[in-house]
């Protein structure tokens, strides 16, 4: 009897929750990716791919649509010092449809990586389709070139004044929850300035284009 009773309240309390856990599956996240934010991940908001003879274009394209990348820099950690040292981060180019091509962070001294720039601020940032839905929709693995990838070196600077307002807006339209950061982490705002540029998107190894094909693109 008392089985049977126990089994009534589970059933019951699993009735009750249900609802609720549908919810929190369908809900949009927050941050980006949510609805409202650009989200590229919806088949019907990412634009198509450029030619990949316009290799320049592409390498546009692959920077405006993704909002995250790894960035490699040196590591000045004593156990690693000089190694290479890379992590995920956040970025933006601008807002969804108006992207400058300039990858903006958002960073805080706290992060490992920004330690490593303030020693050195040489880096080297990827960024992939492969966290949108093309790949996926295609059947390319990540790995493979012909989900394209590009790769960016050059150096990572505060940036100033008179960029402070677009790369805060860049930032905060993909990923609003960095609003809420705590301010204790003194967080700033951070941008990539390219010397060299590699695209993958097909075989035959990568492509080189030169910052200035790249910034010379019209892109939206």
């Amino acid at each position: 009897m008392a089985g049977r009773v126990r089994g009534s309240a589970r059933a019951l309390l699993a009735a009750l929750l249900a609802p609720a856990l549908v919810a929190l599956l369908v809900a949009p996240a927050r941050g980006r990716g949510g609805r409202g934010h650009g989200d590229w991940d919806a088949a019907a908001a990412l634009p198509p791919l450029p030619p990949r003879e316009d290799a320049a274009r592409v390498a546009r394209f692959v920077t405006h649509v993704c909002d995250w990348g790894a960035l490699a820099t040196l590591s000045t950690d004593q156990a690693v010092r000089g190694w290479a040292f890379a992590d995920v981060l956040s970025l933006s180019d601008g807002p969804p449809g108006a992207g400058s091509g300039v990858p903006y962070f958002y960073l805080s001294p706290l992060q490992q990586s920004v330690g490593n720039l303030q020693e050195n601020p040489r880096a080297t940032l990827t960024m992939s389709l492969a966290q949108t839905n093309f790949c996926r929709k295609q059947g390319f693995d990540p790995q493979s070139p012909l989900c394209a990838h590009i790769i960016l070196s050059g150096t990572v600077t505060k940036v100033n004044e008179s960029e402070m307002d677009f790369a805060k807006q860049s930032l905060f339209v993909r990923h609003p929850e960095m609003k809420t950061w705590p301010s204790s982490h003194n967080w700033f705002f951070a941008k990539l300035n390219i010397t060299n540029i590699w695209v993958l998107d097909y075989f035959g190894g990568p492509k080189i284009v030169t910052p200035e094909e790249y910034y010379n693109v019209t892109f939206q």
